[in-house]
């Protein structure tokens, strides 16, 4: 799961030495998992007996203890993956630091597109904007702006998602969102 496996630790090693309340935590923030505390406890049996190290036996295990729901559109362990994934390779941090950096690399109309998969990554990328796009940042309690900020992004509209052709071409472009942004005068 590892982008580069000469940094981080490995799922495995997260589902070896967590705690059940620690993977639920885990589950429940990167991969807004509504089971997270049951897989979370399931995984603590199960590797009481054996280690819990293939994404086979993990998904597994994470089948059995799921409700399965009547129009299930993807894996009851999808979640739980990306979840391990984000964790492992720190995407969100990376997420936010490139989104930083890439006001620095944007000349003045310069545009910033970003995709994104899911709703964590689509939530930082939207505040980024916004929280570009305002101007004085003062307390609402001084009366005159002292802060001096100037907005430094405009929107480009509302996000964008693929469309029922693309999706049918290409299934896993069904949760992709674009999101984009133009550098205004510094």
């Amino acid at each position: 799961m590892r982008f580069d496996t000469g940094r981080g630790r490995p799922a495995a090693d997260l589902l070896a030495t967590m705690t059940a309340p620690e993977l639920a935590a885990l589950f429940r923030k990167y991969g807004e998992e509504p089971f997270s505390g049951r897989i979370a406890r399931a995984i603590v049996e199960a590797r009481a007996k054996a280690p819990v190290d293939t994404a086979e036996g993990l998904a597994a295990l994470v089948e059995r203890v799921v409700p399965a729901p009547k129009h299930r559109r993807t894996h009851p362990a999808t979640r739980v993956f990306q979840a391990l994934r984000i964790a492992v390779n720190d995407e969100l941090g990376a997420l936010e630091a490139g989104l930083a950096a890439s006001l620095g690399l944007l000349r003045p109309g310069g545009r910033l597109v970003v995709l994104s998969y899911h709703s964590l990554e689509d939530r930082i990328v939207k505040r980024f904007i916004a929280a570009e796009q305002r101007g004085c940042v003062c307390p609402p309690e001084i009366p005159v702006c002292v802060c001096g900020r100037q907005p430094r992004m405009r929107s480009l509209g509302r996000s964008r998602t693929p469309a029922k052709a693309e999706i049918d071409a290409n299934p896993r472009s069904r949760s992709a969102r674009l999101r984009g942004a133009e550098r205004v005068a510094a």
